[in-house]
């Protein structure tokens, strides 16, 4: 059913594909016989609604053609584009633009970006489908997808100085541990604002470990007490 409401009549080879790519999608999820079922449960659980249904699509043919990790870059870069982009942001979030308008101006930022083959033609997909408010997430989704294929977690780190790599093989260690020996990519963003320690995001866990909260958790207990 979603693969005919979402991919009605594709506009390109890559819709094809991605057509194909859906319906087999569905029949491994129904059948249970061609991968292992705890990957496909996993699956299911990263990828939900519109945007899980276009990134399952976009990574199960990524998979076959063995280039995962080349479309996980193009997308990054090309949602790196929108984050830091007025103008991108405007072409993807407003309504006034028709999928043709969308379309020809896509084209331009994916020939000047240099983004080409598969993940080149999803956006165009996107963009022809009138999609393209949902590409970030999209693009969040495949990335999910694509860790968890790979066995690989990510943690934001804010810390108040720079991690030197002795501090930052420790932490990888221990978020390793946590994960139960998952690789961990980690991402350290420097506010000298939280004084010391660490605030740690990893999926959908957070601990903040700053001395900046720490202070005011005393400075609420003392207000309590007083």
């Amino acid at each position: 059913m979603f693969a005919r409401r979402y991919f009605r009549a594709p506009i390109t080879a890559l819709g094809a594909e991605v057509l194909r790519q859906c319906r087999n999608h569905k029949t491994l999820v129904a059948s249970g016989s061609s991968r292992d079922e705890t990957r496909v449960a996993q699956d299911e659980s990263i990828a939900t609604g519109v945007a899980g249904r276009y990134a399952s699509a976009l990574f199960a043919l990524a998979q076959e053609q063995r280039s995962t990790d080349k479309v996980a870059a193009d997308l990054m870069a090309f949602d790196t584009m929108i984050a830091t982009g007025a103008d991108m942001q405007r072409l993807v979030r407003s309504p006034v633009f028709t999928a043709e308008e969308q379309t020809r101006a896509i084209n331009k930022v994916l020939e000047k970006a240099g983004i080409s083959g598969i993940a080149a033609n999803f956006i165009r997909l996107v963009a022809a489908k009138r999609r393209l408010f949902a590409v970030r997430d999209m693009i969040r989704t495949y990335g999910a997808l694509n860790d968890a294929d790979k066995g690989v977690s990510r943690a934001e780190v804010t810390a108040a100085h720079d991690l030197n790599d002795s501090q930052l093989s420790a932490l990888k260690a221990q978020l390793s541990e946590i994960t139960k020996g998952k690789s961990v990519e980690v991402a350290v963003k420097v506010d000298p604002a939280i004084i010391g320690g660490l605030i740690v995001k990893l999926g959908s866990r957070m601990v903040d470990g700053s001395i900046r909260t720490k202070l005011n958790s005393i400075r609420t207990r003392m207000k309590e007490t007083g």
